[in-house]
């Protein structure tokens, strides 16, 4: 959950049983992570966002994600990245947000990172191209140009 240059927002809510994440600009659907206590779906079972389950600790969840399929490549990680995030709420604006990722085939040893996730006001957008619709006249432009010089030719 990097934060993007632009549409960065994440909305956070939760059920008895599950911990939904949404990312503004995110191509894959959002998380639902289970907080049952149910197990990992097995290593045959790989995924784009990999296989999350949370629990808490104290005041902080705790969400643990393997099994990815291999194709993300997250700063050079493979199927056997092991992603161990952290949400602790500081105060009723701010979430401390920390992540730390093992692989063995990417990296010598584990690393981390920290931010804060800080309450925003405002809806969530879908991420899509748009181009404020401005480019649909020059796509249909070049278009019209093909189709002219091939009747012509």
């Amino acid at each position: 959950m990097l934060p993007a240059s632009y549409n960065d927002l994440v909305q956070i809510f939760q059920t008895e049983d599950y911990v939904v994440l949404l990312q503004e600009m995110n191509t894959n659907g959002p998380r639902i992570i289970p907080l049952d206590g149910r197990p990992h779906l097995p290593s045959t079972i790989r995924q784009w966002p990999g296989d999350s389950r949370g629990h808490w600790q104290g005041d902080t969840l705790v969400v643990d994600t393997i099994n990815f399929n291999g194709r993300v490549a997250f700063r050079g990680s493979s199927e056997t990245l092991h992603v161990v995030e952290r949400f602790t709420a500081l105060d009723d604006n701010t979430v401390r947000y920390e992540f730390t990722v093992e692989d063995p085939q990417g990296w010598t040893r584990p690393w981390s990172a920290t931010f804060p996730l800080m309450k925003r006001e405002g809806p969530l957008f879908e991420y899509a191209c748009h181009e404020g619709n401005y480019d649909i006249r020059h796509i249909l432009e070049v278009a019209r140009n093909l189709d002219d010089r091939a009747a012509a030719e």
